[in-house]
């Protein structure tokens, strides 16, 4: 920070202003994230017990976001916390991968006015048999968004769909992120993961 004395007058400077606006952004940023992870509990997304995981894996605790996708305001509060991130990212549409990103995908897609993109998990034998729900044409700039990261496994997938179109995805925004090694893969991908709120911010 630089501050400049003229006459015995201080003035502020242009670097010590951005220094105040980030510091007070960040304070608003934790606000909001403590009101979604409240909400996420209020709304019963967090479940303990004994639970099996798409990957297979054993644990003692679920996050069931389509409790939160389900719930008006809890889907109110991700979607503009979602918003945020992406007001940083060069995109033009927002994709959600069938089934529970869906309506996390939608609400986002209506909060930044974003075209949206539906990405199957299989070709239909039936009607256009496309993977897509939506408009997709090379050069478009997808970020996608996903429920809960454990290893990332089905967003992969469903990047490199989306990637043999034609177009590019850079960036994943999950609710939750379990922390079992899902950011590591979307690098290993060539993309980067910008979690809403931590499985240790839930369980906290």
């Amino acid at each position: 920070m630089i501050i400049i004395i003229i006459n015995g007058a201080t003035k502020t400077t242009t670097s010590e202003i951005m220094s105040k606006v980030k510091s007070e952004t960040k304070k608003e940023l934790d606000i909001q994230k403590q009101e979604l992870i409240e909400a996420l509990k209020a709304c019963g997304a967090v479940q303990y017990g004994n639970f099996t995981l798409t990957s297979g894996k054993k644990t003692k605790y679920y996050i069931d976001i389509k409790k939160a996708s389900t719930d008006p305001k809890t889907l109110k509060l991700i979607a503009r916390q979602a918003a945020i991130k992406i007001e940083d990212m060069d995109v033009s549409t927002v994709a959600g991968i069938e089934l529970g990103s869906v309506p996390l995908a939608t609400a986002v897609s209506m909060e930044t006015e974003l075209p949206l993109l539906i990405v199957r998990k299989a070709t239909k034998d039936y009607g256009t048999k496309s993977r897509f729900v939506g408009d997709i044409k090379p050069k478009d700039k997808i970020v996608m968004l996903e429920d809960v990261t454990t290893t990332g496994g089905s967003v992969r997938d469903a990047i490199k769909i989306v990637r043999e179109a034609g177009a590019s995805v850079k960036h994943i925004i999950s609710v939750v992120d379990r922390e079992k090694g899902a950011k590591e893969k979307m690098k290993e991908a060539g993309a980067e993961l910008f979690p809403l709120v931590s499985a240790s911010d839930l369980l906290s």
